[in-house]
């Protein structure tokens, strides 16, 4: 057990020690109410979260000292591309950066913390995007790669657990989703709205989501060809969504979408090929992957050793569409009866996530970690400081107790690393008003504040279901 972040919405110092600008480093501040601009070039007087972020950069120290002092087991990170390789396609590695992940790597293992590591968590090199419009050129493969060799040869006595692509199905989302996931830009999107369906440009996203399946597969390979005690992952964005009802129609509309948004991308990282359903959907929209020759064996000997999701809530699907929708993590749907709702309108739904767990497990029987779950809320501060945090308690205990069912049930569950362990910027919305850590960041969505760490009730009560292995919830 332990936590989750991301190098993009936490780590800062955007252009100290040689990094170069990511993609995320192009996007303004939003709220729930206002889209994230994506914008070309650095715009004199907006804000962009992830310059600053909450400053891990300068106080990596004292963050993974407040995780050790959780107990943390193990802390899931990203490693930014291009703190390694500031423009994507040089051909030797920035040192200055190498050295930065060298002294978290020392930090993490004074306190005996296992690192498991994104290697690309939505910050593909800005300068891949002015290139060669991201991963859409099959060119990208091989600047990954030299990123992927670079940090499995300097980390391979400090890191055993890899992620090759954070919630890679992102891309199947089209629209502005593929700069988040892909680096893609198009004509006329220059918003992001992570939790809309849009289904623009989706040949283009596909053949990108291609070239990072052919990069992941080499990359299991390159892995294990380094260090064969190597454990290499796949992390996808999972979509629990019920049929609304029992009419037939529904049931098969709530497969269909299982199988595009769940099951397309891990068949092809667990299974190592497209499945049927895949090459329907590609014939029936027109879509034709372009391929080189190589790439299907490819697929097949770079499976991945284990399986990781993010699992936030779940929502229902009609083929009535009159029924009113809502929204969640990447997906939209309808909403549960049954179910409460988040101040984002996320449906809390804990004993979803041992259903997701058993159908992932049952189908692919390869171990499973949950990688991103978590309670976005906004946190009140006390006249005294403290932050009484039960909602959040409440709902992560929920999600164990479901977890340690599914453990019951004869799934193989690896881990389990909470979103957000300590607050950081949000993805979709580019806020810190959403907050999901056991650590409160002095800082607001405007940027503003002193950065200081507080810990929330949250953050013991975590510490004594770490100490007991899940036993206390309490």
């Amino acid at each position: 057990m332990g936590g989750a972040t991301a190098a993009n919405q936490f780590e800062g110092g955007y252009r100290e020690g040689g990094k170069g600008l990511s993609t995320s480093d192009m996007l303004t501040g939003g709220t729930y109410n206002s889209a994230r601009r994506i914008t070309t070039e650095l715009e004199e007087g907006a804000y962009y979260p992830s310059h600053e972020a909450i400053d891990f950069y300068h106080r990596y120290k004292e963050d993974i000292a407040l995780f050790a002092e959780m107990g943390f087991k193990t802390f899931r990170m990203s490693i930014n591309w291009t703190r390694i390789f500031p423009n994507g396609d040089e051909l030797e590695p920035n040192e200055e950066g190498l050295k930065f992940y060298d002294d978290v790597f020392n930090e993490l293992k004074k306190y005996k913390i296992e690192p498991l590591v994104t290697i690309s968590h939505y910050e593909t090199p800005y300068g891949l995007t002015k290139k060669f419009n991201g991963w859409l050129d099959r060119q990208v493969i091989d600047c990954y790669l030299r990123y992927c060799k670079t940090i499995f040869t300097r980390y391979k006595d400090v890191v055993k657990y890899w992620l090759t692509f954070n919630e890679i199905n992102i891309l199947t989302h089209g629209g502005a989703a593929a700069f988040l996931g892909g680096g893609l830009l198009f004509d006329g999107i220059r918003e992001i709205k992570l939790s809309d369906y849009e289904d623009y440009h989706l040949p283009e996203c596909f053949q990108a989501l291609h070239h990072q399946f052919v990069a992941s597969a080499k990359a299991v390979q390159l892995g294990h060809s380094i260090n064969k005690d190597f454990k290499i992952g796949c992390m996808v964005a999972n979509v629990t969504q019920y049929p609304y009802t029992c009419n037939p129609d529904d049931i098969l509309l709530a497969q269909q979408k299982e199988e595009f948004n769940n099951f397309l991308c891990a068949d092809v990282q667990v299974r190592g090929k497209y499945s049927g359903l895949a090459k329907r959907f590609f014939r029936e929209n027109n879509i034709e992957i372009k391929m080189e020759e190589g790439d299907l064996e490819t697929l097949k000997n770079g499976c991945v050793d284990f399986y990781t999701f993010s699992y936030y809530s779940s929502s229902c699907l009609s083929a009535n569409p009159d029924v009113e929708s809502t929204t969640g993590n990447l997906a939209r749907g309808i909403k549960n009866p049954y179910l409460k709702a988040s101040e984002w309108g996320w449906l809390i739904d804990p004993k979803g996530l041992r259903i997701t767990l058993n159908k992932l497990y049952n189908r692919y029987q390869i171990p499973m970690m949950v990688v991103e779950n978590g309670l976005g809320a906004v946190d009140m501060i006390e006249e005294d400081g403290s932050i009484n945090d039960d909602y959040r308690i409440a709902y992560l205990k929920a999600h164990i107790e479901e977890m340690k069912e599914a453990i019951a049930d004869g799934v193989e569950l690896w881990g389990y690393t909470p979103w957000g362990c300590i607050d950081l910027v949000s993805a979709g919305t580019g806020e810190m008003k959403k907050r999901y850590g056991f650590i409160h960041v002095d800082k607001e969505n405007d940027g503003t504040g002193t950065l200081k760490r507080s810990r929330k009730k949250s953050f013991y009560w975590y510490k004594k279901v770490i100490e007991t292995n899940g036993e206390d919830l309490a």
